[in-house]
């Protein structure tokens, strides 16, 4: 535990930092000479990443269209009604983001207007390389869906076998899917970006993924014109802040929901109770002896910290300057808090709204910005999917309207050229405008 007002400025610093970013240098060159094999070998480059890095012997690099429409048939009932709650609920959530065409005459004869258009080619990145995650499929495929895109591709990888969890399947079909790349990693991320013999080259590369994934994410957006990311979103991470009446088990097992994603996972209990803390402790301890990822867990909590502070707003003072990608509130009165919420990817809301409703089912998004982006960073919605551009429409009238605001400025920058593109207008008559 650390006594957050005991610590220097330096310690501060060091309790936050994020074990990805510690190991960010070493990565980069890795992952820059997978962009570059991909690039030059194309689908051959997956087929030998997968031996290497999945223990694939031999690969097909595309699921089939009969194995996409038979795995419904190996879901269970339960878990096949689960996903389709899941798909109503985040359909209906961002349904509702559906942006709408804006016009505006700013002054007589001059029309404005701001249009929206859906990203022609899309990129979905899904994690698998330690479970199938189903629920990323939906986060990202239903806001495809909803915006038109003409081409999605998803990419996740297979571990061991040459078939995807029909799980992951499933969801691709229901969010109309239907190009499925069983790659994963920086080599996945590749074949997005640059295109292979099997996968068209898409325009925007979407979802989470480790630290390899990240840096592979900002490396193609940095070296192919032209190309976007949805965010730098990697290893999860989770602040708790919860005060002397929280209930310890329910922090517990928060965190631990979290934990369990990766040993890179990153998970912080900040609180103005000392004893809320202790209690904590025992109750993860307990926990963990029931998590079948018991040691992903532990080796994540490695990596997380116990923080006490003064007072619950103190204590969203030190989340704001994590930035985290989760944020649960278990406090006595969270509305008085709301206010004092900064730099959050997401926001969970009193004892019983645990982290992992936004990652299944309530409807919100789970692609969430990580590594303190979320100061700058939003969670996933249905605008990423789209570009925004302007259209101007000026009558002559309109244009010698504007030209008193034109002409001085364009002078006054030494812009000879743009002002006679009005002025010429202005002098001409009406038949040659």
């Amino acid at each position: 535990m650390f006594n957050w007002n005991e610590e220097t400025c330096a310690s501060q610093e060091s309790i936050l930092q994020r074990p990805a970013i510690a190991i960010s240098t070493d990565i980069k060159s890795a992952t820059q000479a997978i962009l570059e094999q991909v690039k030059s070998d194309g689908d051959d480059a997956l087929i030998k990443l997968a031996k290497k890095f999945d223990n694939v012997s031999e690969l097909d690099l595309l699921v089939t269209s009969n194995e996409i429409n038979q795995a419904e048939f190996l879901l269970s009932t339960q878990l096949k009604t689960a996903i389709d709650s899941a798909y109503k609920n985040i359909l209906a959530f961002h349904e509702i983001q559906q942006p709408k065409d804006i016009m505006l005459e700013t002054v007589p004869g001059v029309l404005c207007e701001l249009k929206y258009q859906a990203i022609e080619s899309v990129g979905i990145y899904v994690p698998g390389g330690s479970a199938p995650l189903p629920s990323s499929v939906l986060m990202q495929g239903v806001l495809a869906q909803l915006s038109g895109a003409k081409t999605v591709v998803l990419a996740t990888p297979v571990k061991n076998e040459n078939k995807l969890n029909p799980a992951i399947l499933y969801a691709a079909k229901l969010c109309g899917i239907k190009k499925i790349l069983k790659s994963g990693g920086a080599g996945a991320i590749a074949a997005l970006a640059f295109g292979t013999k099997s996968i068209p080259k898409v325009n925007k590369i979407f979802g989470p993924g480790n630290a390899f994934v990240t840096m592979a994410k900002q490396l193609v957006s940095q070296q192919i014109p032209g190309l976007a990311i949805d965010m730098p979103a990697g290893p999860s991470e989770l602040v708790v802040i919860a005060d002397q009446r929280a209930n310890s088990d329910f922090v517990a097992a928060d965190l631990l929901s979290q934990a369990e994603h990766g040993a890179d996972s990153q998970v912080i209990l900040i609180s103005n109770c000392e004893q809320t803390i202790e209690k904590t402790k025992i109750a993860l301890s307990e926990q963990l002896k029931t998590l079948s990822r018991a040691d992903t867990a532990m080796a994540a909590l490695e990596n997380s910290a116990f923080i006490l502070v003064d007072s619950i707003t103190q204590a969203f003072e030190v989340s704001a300057n994590y930035g985290p990608e989760h944020l649960i509130l278990q406090l006595g009165v969270c509305d008085e808090y709301l206010s004092l919420v900064k730099n959050a990817g997401s926001v969970f809301v009193g004892d019983y709204s645990p982290e992992s409703a936004g990652d299944y089912a309530s409807g919100t998004n789970h692609v969430l910005p990580t590594y303190g982006y979320s100061k700058v960073y939003s969670s996933l919605n249905l605008l990423d999917f789209y570009r925004t551009y302007t259209v101007q429409t000026i009558t002559k009238q309109g244009l010698s309207n504007l030209s008193s605001a034109i002409l001085p400025i364009a002078e006054s920058e030494g812009l000879d050229a743009h002002a006679r593109a009005v002025s010429i207008r202005l002098e001409q008559g009406e038949s040659n405008v």
